[in-house]
């Protein structure tokens, strides 16, 4: 079911990256729901290639199901070349970009594993901080300028509390703060351009990841009670109710999080419920 009665972004075309499964691909379904082209990258394009569910196109293929349009591209966010290649075909297939949410990210096994920073492997930090942050970074750049040649365009970026506060791994608190002052930063130079750029912070969302630990019988810490956890859909309506607010750009260069956007626009998740928002609001 769409969160409008119209298809308000009908016309407009987004790029979802890592959207394979996740809170990109939650993001992906509401932006095709509201009837925008959207376009998906991930690495998983085959069954048994990922240890989760999930490939870009099982998610292209359930937005087209609902009445969508979109098209799923194989992409390493590694790759600037090949990042580029995504940016060339949505200009010549469209000639626009009207929004970007910046999804991808790696998650190294250790990263939930509790350990301390000096006994998980140094390549976690590139893991981390290359896929989540600099490929973040690099589809800013390459989105800027088209969007700035039309006079509007939002880039939304796929942070998290542990911006503000420890969460899971130093690298990942690192990379999430890194993201956040990046969306300021970039936020103040795109100023009079129509060009907003906004950090959204999901709470706990139930993902295939914790799908499968709760499966597996994987004891989660209190503060992640899977029964008032956030579907992946949730982000994506905040995203979604930011793409159609012409009046966006009081949000730009801030972190905001879904939640908040839910109390501001009067949405829900896709039961109906207000999740409780990030954890730094429930853990003191």
């Amino acid at each position: 079911m769409s969160l409008f009665d119209g298809l308000p972004l009908a016309g407009r075309v987004a790029l979802v990256t890592g959207a394979s499964r996740g809170i990109g691909k939650g993001c992906a379904l509401e932006l095709a729901a509201a009837g925008a082209a959207v376009y998906i990258t991930g690495r998983t394009t085959g069954p048994g290639q990922h240890p989760l569910p999930g490939t870009v196109g099982a998610t292209a293929q359930e937005i087209t199901s609902e009445g969508g349009t979109a098209t799923a591209v194989a992409c390493d966010h590694r790759d600037d070349d090949a990042v580029r290649g995504v940016f060339d075909r949505i200009a010549a297939d469209h000639g626009r970009l009207d929004v970007v949410v910046n999804n991808a990210f790696a998650i190294p096994d250790e990263m939930t594993s509790g350990l301390p920073f000096w006994e998980v492997p140094i390549s976690n930090w590139d893991d981390i901080i290359d896929v989540g942050t600099r490929s973040a970074y690099v589809a800013s750049v390459l989105a800027a300028p088209a969007m700035i040649g039309q006079g509007d365009g939002l880039i939304a970026n796929i942070s998290s509390s542990g911006a503000t506060e420890y969460a899971w791994h130093v690298a990942y608190g690192v990379g999430k703060c890194a993201l956040d002052r990046m969306t300021a930063d970039c936020a103040r130079e795109l100023q009079g351009t129509g060009v907003s750029m906004v950090s959204v912070w999901p709470g706990f969302v139930r993902t295939e990841r914790i799908d499968v630990a709760v499966e597996a019988g994987v004891e989660l810490p209190p503060s992640l009670n899977v029964s008032v956890a956030e579907s992946p859909r949730f982000t994506g309506r905040a995203v979604t109710v930011l793409a159609v607010d012409p009046n966006r750009s009081r949000c730009t260069g801030q972190a905001v999080s879904a939640r908040d956007l839910a109390d501001t626009y009067g949405f829900t998740d896709v039961d109906g419920r207000l999740p409780p928002g990030p954890l730094h609001d429930r853990t003191g």
